[in-house]
C-alpha cells in the first residue's frame, strides 16, 4: 500500500512519540546528548538501576524510531544520538502550533 507524505509523517511522530513516553529512554537521549552524542551500550546500562534486559529493550525502543544508531566497533555496540531526526519529527510537529498572526492565546 503506497502511502502519502502526511501518513508516513504522522506514523513518524507517533514512532517517535513512543519512543519518548518512557522516562529511561528520555535520559538515555539526555546522557547522550550530554556525553558528546556517543556512548556504548555498557556506559548507558552502568548509569540504569534496570537490568540489562530492560536497558536492551530501550535501546531497541530508540532505535526503531529512528533517535539513535547502533554501530558495533570491535566487541562493543555503540549508541549515537540522532540529533536531526529527533529536530526534524519534533521540530515539524511543534511548529505546526507556532503562532500566527491573529492567533489568540
Amino acid at each position: 500500500m503506497i502511502q502519502s507524505r502526511g501518513e508516513r509523517d504522522l506514523l513518524d511522530l507517533e514512532a517517535v512519540f513512543k519512543a519518548l513516553s518512557h522516562a529511561s529512554r528520555r535520559h538515555v537521549l539526555v546522557i547522550l546528548h550530554a556525553r558528546g552524542g556517543a556512548m556504548t551500550a555498557g556506559e548507558i546500562a552502568k548509569r540504569f538501576s534496570c537490568s540489562w534486559p530492560t536497558t536492551s529493550r530501550h535501546l531497541r525502543n530508540l532505535e526503531e524510531a529512528g533517535l539513535v544508531r547502533v554501530d558495533r566497533h570491535g566487541r562493543e555496540w555503540v549508541y549515537s544520538l540522532q540529533t536531526a531526526r529527533l529536530n526534524d519529527i519534533l521540530g515539524g510537529w511543534l511548529g505546526r502550533f507556532a503562532a500566527s498572526v491573529g492567533d489568540s492565546a
